[in-house]
């Protein structure tokens, strides 16, 4: 498998995840305004840029995936916003069912040790959300669903043949495709803390650092899956 370079559009998205993460922490909207929405485009970028090494679906569904997941990060830079929430969501579904979609098509099947423990997280998600948030409860909960097939997809270690397995996932290494574990593992963590967030944290500081977190563990979830996606396979 050819190792791939990191590139300038890393380097976008870099900066783009600290300007975005920082705007959350200090309040300042107008900045992740600019910066929030060059997070996907640039892991879009990359996209294009292996498109050679790529089959056109795959393609397609990875570029697809970026598109709604700029539209969703553009809702949520208001994520206190239940209209905004709930769009958001809608469009990072899409993201989520692409994503499942081309994990799927390179033979990741649930196993056991991912299902359990996620079904779980998200029956009891959307307990709480019933009983606290009713109004954004539905879709929410439609939403965990998606994005729990795509987090128990991305651990199935078939995906990463030959890497150290532990609890059931791969463990990171050199080989990018052991990486989607963990990226699945980050999305799930970090739409956790959303809704851990939404239900019961009050303070400014406290909700300010949250969504910090949300975001970092966001963008580094996305990196993950996108460079692990793209390394799954290349042409002959």
């Amino acid at each position: 498998m050819r190792k791939s370079r990191w590139g300038i559009e890393h380097a976008v998205f870099a900066g783009a995840t600290l300007a975005t993460v920082a705007g959350a922490v200090v309040g300042n909207e107008r900045l992740q305004q600019v910066a929030k929405p060059l997070i996907a485009p640039a892991l879009g970028v990359r996209v294009l840029r292996r498109r050679a090494d790529l089959e056109p679906v795959d393609t397609a569904l990875l570029l697809g995936g970026l598109a709604a997941a700029t539209v969703g990060d553009v809702f949520m830079i208001d994520p206190d916003d239940d209209r905004r929430l709930t769009s958001g969501a809608t469009s990072f579904g899409v993201m989520q069912a692409g994503y499942s979609t081309l994990l799927a098509r390179h033979g990741a099947r649930p196993t056991t040790a991912a299902l359990i423990p996620r079904l779980a997280g998200w029956a009891g998600a959307s307990a709480l959300l019933r009983s606290r948030a009713p109004e954004v409860a539905p879709t929410l909960t439609a939403y965990g669903l998606v994005l729990g097939t795509t987090s128990t997809l991305s651990a199935d270690p078939s995906l990463a043949p030959g890497a150290s397995v532990v609890g059931g996932m791969a463990v990171p290494s050199a080989d990018r495709r052991s990486w989607l574990a963990l990226g699945g593992l980050l999305f799930t963590s970090s739409d956790g803390l959303i809704v851990i967030r939404k239900l019961f944290l009050r303070g400014k500081t406290e909700r300010a650092v949250s969504e910090g977190v949300v975001l970092g563990t966001y963008a580094a979830a996305q990196l993950l899956l996108v460079e692990g996606m793209l390394a799954l396979r290349r042409k002959k």
